[in-house]
């Protein structure tokens, strides 16, 4: 997640002219999945699987602004490995609100819509992680360093994996228009937001504090 000024990767909404095929209701409509749903036990595999569509779906016209234009589900799913990772593939809700960490920003889904397909509980953390757009990028930036030690633990984990990508995007596919300063800049930002999450997974602080230790090959 990254202020609309940060041209790592495009936001907002870009969908004119295109039109997308309705997704399936998350519940599902075959007797299979209305089975599930009446015993209390959901399918964690079709769950991430719907998950994933969603977010692919919503962010269809979106790409990093690195060199390669990488599509926008690329950034999504790394965050999603990265927790699952982390987790060791314990977390579904976790994984599920990874790959819509971004959902609510920037491409205008519903807090309320979330509920209804995935849950509250996976709800709930992507709004925890979502910025407030209708401040100021320097002072979102500012909030997410602040807040970052009152974060839910689940969060934490997000935003570092979140910084993580980010980074990593940096290094291999620097958007054309950064100065080496700004990358730079943008690596101490987010080791000011992480480092007010550090204490939830070693091995996942691991992975940033790798990336963050490549910062030396910007020129």
């Amino acid at each position: 997640m990254l202020p609309p000024d940060d041209p790592i990767f495009t936001g907002g909404l870009q969908f004119s002219g295109i039109r997308f095929p309705p997704s399936r209701p998350a519940g599902g409509t075959d007797p299979a999945a209305r089975k599930r749903k009446a015993s209390g036990k959901p399918n964690e595999v079709l769950r991430i699987a719907r998950a994933l569509d969603f977010a692919a779906r919503r962010h269809a016209a979106q790409r990093r602004k690195g060199e390669a234009q990488e599509p926008y589900i690329n950034h999504l799913a790394e965050v999603a490995l990265l927790v699952a990772e982390a987790t060791e593939g314990k977390d579904a809700n976790h994984v599920i609100a990874a790959l819509l960490h971004d959902t609510i920003e920037d491409t205008g889904a519903k807090y309320e819509e979330l509920v209804e397909a995935f849950g509250a509980e996976v709800a709930d953390l992507v709004r925890e992680v979502t910025d407030d757009k209708s401040l100021s990028p320097a002072v979102r930036k500012e909030l997410q360093v602040e807040h970052a030690a009152h974060a839910s633990p689940r969060a934490k984990m997000l935003k570092i994996a979140d910084k993580t990508s980010n980074m990593r995007s940096i290094l291999a596919s620097p958007p054309k228009d950064w100065s080496d300063e700004r990358k730079r800049e943008y690596f101490e930002w987010a080791a000011k937001v992480v480092a007010g999450c550090r204490g939830v997974n070693p091995w996942l602080e691991a992975q940033f504090d790798e990336a963050f230790s490549r910062r030396g090959e910007i020129a």
